[in-house]
Order: structure tokens, then C-alpha cells, then sequence
């Protein structure tokens, strides 16, 4: 008996170690993105890591392989969880695509926008209304944008093209 259980817990661990090496950059670059960091240069970002090693160490006590669910709707949900109970450490700007934004404003605006979670979905996950979320997600853009407007043609601004494919999410055309 404690030979299958040891088994079922290797198997476990390399379904998570499978899962973790497939999901795990794209679960950084949300992470960078809600705690506000450059994403360069490398290492630039310890707390977006600490921020994902806590949600990925959760989600593999919660781990029930590809049969619980989607493996990765369950770490960008403690992910954003995690982010939003943290929420106020990360309100100092750190020269990321969107540290001018509230961290409310991040965590919207990353759902809603480069994981692409849906109105309803994003505020059954945040416990808000869909409202304040449609209404906080417009201030956001509003803000990134007013931001572009300010740093004028020609020049960039302090977030140049990364705050855009930020805002519009990986594999955008420029």
C-alpha cells in the first residue's frame, strides 16, 4: 500500500513539474505585470517571483493533476487571490509597464486583458460587480493611454513598447 501511495505521489510531482515547465513563463510575465516590476534586466523582479512561488506551491497542495480541472486556471486564480490579499506591497512603482496603476487597476486590467478572462468571470474572482470591474478595467486603459498621449510623438514613454504589448497581451501585432 505505501508503495502505490509513493507511486501516486512521484506521478504527482512530475504531472505538476510538467505543468510548471509549460505555464510557469507565462504565470512570471502575469506575476511581473501585477506586482508592477521591469522585467528586465533578469532578476529585476523578486518580488513577482515570490508572489509566484507561494501561488504555485498552493496550487500543488491543490494539486489533483489534469483531472481536477485546468491546471492553470487554478494557479492564475491563486495567483490573482494571492496578489490582491498582498496587494498593498506592491503599490510603489518599480518601473514596470504599469506601475502607475493602483493595484486593483493591475490586477483588472491583467485579467481582463492579457489572460483574457471574462467580465464575469473576473468579478466572481475578485468578489466585485461586473460594473466596478468594466468601470476599473476603462480607468486603467484610460490611464496607460493618457500616459502615451503625455510622453508625446516621437518621444517614448517611460514604458514605450513593452507597456504596449503589455496592454495588448502576447502574440499582438505591433
Amino acid at each position: 500500500m505505501a508503495e502505490r501511495a509513493t507511486h501516486r505521489d512521484r506521478l504527482r510531482a512530475l504531472e505538476f513539474e510538467a505543468f510548471v515547465a509549460g505555464a510557469g513563463g507565462r504565470l512570471l510575465h502575469t506575476a511581473t505585470l501585477l506586482t508592477g516590476e521591469p522585467s528586465h534586466p533578469p532578476g529585476a523582479y523578486a518580488r513577482a517571483e515570490r508572489l509566484l512561488r507561494a501561488a504555485l506551491a498552493r496550487t500543488y497542495a491543490d494539486w489533483d493533476g489534469p483531472h481536477g480541472g485546468d491546471p492553470y486556471d487554478l494557479a492564475r486564480r491563486e495567483l490573482a487571490l494571492r496578489f490582491a490579499r498582498e496587494g498593498r506591497r506592491h503599490q510603489r512603482p518599480r518601473g514596470g509597464p504599469l506601475d502607475r496603476l493602483t493595484p486593483v487597476e493591475r490586477l483588472v486590467l491583467v485579467l481582463r486583458v492579457y489572460e483574457e478572462v471574462g467580465e464575469e468571470q473576473t468579478a466572481a474572482l475578485l468578489g466585485l460587480p461586473g460594473d466596478r470591474v468594466r468601470a476599473v478595467c476603462a480607468r486603467a486603459v484610460a490611464a496607460l493611454r493618457a500616459d502615451r498621449r503625455d510622453a508625446g510623438p516621437g518621444r517614448a514613454s517611460s514604458h514605450g513598447r513593452a507597456g504596449q504589448r503589455a496592454v495588448r497581451g502576447p502574440g499582438a501585432a505591433p
